[in-house]
């Protein structure tokens, strides 16, 4: 797509992105419904009018909408608070569609629901697979490829072509653990074992304090250090299936941990985006390459599946919840608990993408221009 100049690139970049995403996550609801017995009425990809549509001859009907900011699938008889169907009451006697969602045991209307965010897991692993065959693994390293003069690594001795060992004898192999380990200690002196033409040496290193972005969030710790560019390693398909695996986990625990930043203070909540972010993002990845843009893809649809596994009413994990309570309860909730849950979740979601949108809108710079136009 680098040949296509902006904003084609980047329209398309977010549709290609954002359709394969969802796309493979409401195929995961829709594999496991059809493995658990339960119709489907519809398949659709994007909303309002469709521009594509068809009838299987099993009688589901796909549709791909002219809005492709989501998707849904359609099971029958999924009626209920937060649920998307038009299904109506079947008539007395034999159903051909077979039973209900709701007539189902709570385990399979589990599986069925859950089957989404696991969906974007295995494409996540998948995707980085298929990278590490094509282009190979990332190797970590921690080797200095600059110093910031005056910072607090130049203070320390620290030198370009040093690599950092560990960091208060934790071991690192990545400079994305370097940041994680400094950041959070400005001011606190910081022991860095490190590697210098074969001979290892500890020094002593206090990061200096940046503030932080957002107000009353705490300071952040500057080691004043610069990587090189990233290697990579040839290895065999069942190595890069597994390695794909593994990093799949680990951007799935970095994420978590800067969700767990954000929550504590540690990170500005300005780093929170919404669908201008990432339509702006798909663009500029698009434009480095296609490895690029599956690795983008591949950390969203990680970051797709933990944001549908939130315990939000309306989402796949509030969903999860109320059939947890249903399961120890032995019984469905109270319908009025359920409905009031989901007008909670409702507004907890328009909540956050307001804020996302705000974010967004914020970080093209909106505000400055409208500010400067009447200031």
């Amino acid at each position: 797509m680098e040949f296509l100049p902006d904003p084609f690139r980047t329209i398309l970049a977010f549709v290609v992105v954002l359709g394969v995403l969802v796309f493979f996550h409401e195929l995961g609801h829709y594999a496991a419904a059809r493995w658990r017995g339960i119709f489907v009425e519809k398949f659709s990809i994007g909303f309002g009018r469709p521009l594509l549509a068809w009838t299987d001859r099993r009688g589901t009907d796909w549709q791909i909408g002219w809005l492709p900011l989501g998707g849904y699938v359609k099971l029958y008889g999924q009626e209920g608070p937060g649920d998307v169907t038009d299904s109506v009451d079947a008539p007395p006697g034999h159903d051909p569609r077979g039973p209900r969602f709701h007539d189902k045991p709570v385990a399979d209307r589990a599986i069925v629901v859950a089957a989404g965010p696991i969906a974007n897991f295995v494409l996540a692993a998948v995707l980085f697979s298929a990278l590490f065959i094509a282009v190979g693994r990332p190797v970590g390293t921690t080797t200095v490829a600059s110093v910031v003069e005056g910072g607090a690594a130049q203070q320390a001795g620290i030198l370009p072509g040093d690599r950092i060992l560990s960091l208060d004898d934790q071991a690192v192999t990545r400079f994305e653990q370097v940041q994680a380990h400094i950041q959070p200690r400005a001011g606190q002196p910081v022991r860095v074992r490190l590697l210098r033409e074969g001979q290892e040496l500890t020094l002593t290193a206090t990061p200096a304090a940046r503030p932080g972005r957002g107000e009353g969030t705490p300071p952040v710790g500057m080691l004043g250090v610069g990587g090189g560019a990233a290697t990579y390693e040839r290895t065999d398909p069942l190595s890069a299936v597994w390695g794909g695996i593994t990093y799949t986990a680990e951007v799935t625990a970095q994420t978590l941990g800067g969700i767990w930043q954000m929550i504590t203070g540690q990170r500005g909540s300005e780093e929170i985006g919404g669908p201008l972010r990432i339509a702006q993002l798909s663009g500029q990845v698009a434009s480095l390459g296609l490895s690029s843009l599956v690795s983008f893809m591949a950390i969203l649809s990680v970051n797709l599946a933990l944001i549908n596994l939130f315990p939000i009413p309306v989402l796949d994990g509030g969903h999860l919840v109320f059939y947890a309570l249903e399961a120890i309860r032995g019984r469905p909730l109270p319908p009025r608990a359920v409905e009031y849950g989901f007008r909670a979740g409702l507004a907890v979601l328009a909540t956050l993408f307001i804020f996302a949108t705000w974010n967004d809108l914020s970080s093209f710079g909106l505000f400055r221009w409208v500010h400067g136009l009447f200031g």
